[in-house]
């Protein structure tokens, strides 16, 4: 009996492990990316499988875990990179323009809100046929870690969505990455000075104290505001004016407007398709706001006040 008991508990413990390493193997990575290329400034036989480097990339972030937690297929982060190519030489080093948007979903909706738009023009990597791309945090790639450091950077983005300042442990990953690449010594891994619109700027402002409450704005922003909308309008519209609050106030005791031009230059018709179907106080302290920490977009601002 004692024996039978015995082999009934490791049946158990077997079922248990079975289970648990089954379900984690069939939960879905974190990121849902698709990845276009421009070829049409490269041309000559010799770089004909630059057809594949689209793939390449996919397979890289999407199948990839990157973070300890769990993803439901609903959940993943859904991004686009579209990659323009303007150079090749002999030893298949390409230069690079790029584009990265990334989108989150709404809760109690089956839409998405777009939360990023980032662009980079300054990417020179290494392809040649055949290239075998491996994740490794300690060594730097000029293919995957620039893959690394995007892929960071929009899930310290995605984080900040969720959780007040749930981004920032990504955000330092980002931040190792980018280290990484300072220290080889590649194009566009420098420190630089000036607008700083680049790699540098991006993650010393996001790593920079001084612009926390942009990030919690943008917590403020997308879960108490876009998310509750439709259970409260009213409640989410309030919560995104303060919102808009932190974020101008922000904005006037900082130096650089790299990240509140990323936030607006993604979100200004999203804006304003909040606040069109709102009550006239509501519309107009919306439009003083907006006109004020972002003058770049006030025609199309101009629309909450009729």
């Amino acid at each position: 009996m004692a024996f039978k008991l015995q082999i009934n508990h490791l049946k158990s413990l077997l079922f248990f492990f079975l289970v648990l390493f089954g379900a984690e193997s069939i939960a879905a990575q974190e990121f849902n990316c698709s990845v276009t290329v421009n070829d049409r400034q490269i041309s000559g036989s010799s770089y004909d499988y630059i057809t594949e480097l689209p793939a390449d990339i996919e397979n890289y972030l999407n199948n990839y875990r990157w973070t300890n937690d769990r993803y439901e297929e609903h959940e993943r982060i859904l991004c686009n990179m579209q990659i323009l190519l303007t150079g090749v030489d002999s030893n298949f080093n390409y230069t690079s323009e790029v584009v990265i948007t990334m989108r989150r979903p709404i809760y109690n909706t089956n839409q998405q809100s777009l939360t990023i738009v980032l662009s980079d023009n300054n990417w020179r990597f290494h392809y040649p046929r055949n290239k075998n791309m491996i994740n490794d945090d300690l060594q730097f790639d000029d293919l995957t870690s620039f893959l690394d450091f995007y892929a960071y950077i929009m899930l310290g983005f995605d984080y900040d969505s969720f959780a007040e300042l749930g981004g920032s442990q990504h955000f330092r990953s980002a931040e190792n990455v980018f280290e990484l690449g300072q220290n080889s010594g590649v194009q566009g891994w420098g420190r630089s000075i000036g607008a700083q619109r680049n790699r540098y700027g991006l993650i010393t402002d996001l790593r920079n104290p001084a612009y926390e409450d942009l990030r919690k704005a943008i917590y403020r922003y997308h879960r108490l505001g876009l998310d509750q909308f439709t259970i409260d309008p009213q409640i989410a519209r309030n919560q995104i004016l303060n919102a808009l609050e932190l974020l101008r106030d922000n904005k006037r005791v900082t130096n650089n407007n790299y990240l509140f031009d990323i936030f607006f230059s993604t979100k200004y018709t999203e804006l304003v398709a909040l606040f069109r179907d709102a009550g006239v106080e509501t519309r107009l302290e919306a439009y003083n706001l907006l006109r004020d920490v972002d003058p770049a977009h006030s025609s199309e601002y101009e629309r909450l006040q009729n």
